[in-house]
């Protein structure tokens, strides 16, 4: 019985400390697709991927137009003046050109991903450190993605104050 008490004191002296540390712990909360938006430096590279993205379907289209003339030459009654070596030469270089036309819709997808990581990490982790800092700077033990969040406790929007640690205001 004895053993029982002590415990259910014990418990209750770790809620009722708890409880005190939760009233004093600071939480905040921010939208940081609201704060990238914001950035200058996510137009700039949202600019520079649509025109790498602009590149790369023109590489594609000058594939697709190498590839139809090739098929016009040897689908056409000019084939007469090919010799035999000459027309197996063009339908492999036909094949190959097939190939690299298949394989270049996955490889752009690729090449495309790479360059939007490559271009949008920093800028992530700018916005990133800049959270960290103002957390830091203002004593927020927390801080919650707002739009990720259904429901959480009342707390602070910094994102004015990421805002101004960036000089976006």
């Amino acid at each position: 019985m004895r053993k029982t008490a002590i415990s259910f004191l014990f418990a209750g002296s770790l809620l009722f400390t708890g409880a005190g540390t939760m009233a004093q712990t600071k939480m905040g909360c921010i939208s940081e697709s609201e704060l990238l938006s914001s950035m200058p430096e996510v137009r700039k590279a949202d600019t520079t991927l649509a025109q790498y993205k602009e590149a790369l379907e023109q590489q594609f289209d000058a594939f697709k137009t190498e590839y139809s003339a090739q098929v016009s030459l040897l689908t056409s009654r000019d084939t007469g003046k090919f010799t035999r070596p000459q027309l197996e030469l063009k339908r492999k270089s036909l094949a190959e050109l097939l190939a690299k036309l298949q394989g270049f819709d996955q490889q752009a997808g690729m090449l495309l991903d790479q360059k939007k990581s490559d271009l949008f990490q920093p800028i992530q982790k700018k916005a990133e450190d800049a959270i960290q800092q103002v957390s830091k700077d203002y004593g927020y033990a927390y801080v919650f993605e707002k739009d990720n969040l259904h429901a959480y406790p009342p707390s602070d929007d910094i994102l004015p104050l990421v805002k101004k640690r960036l000089g976006l205001q």
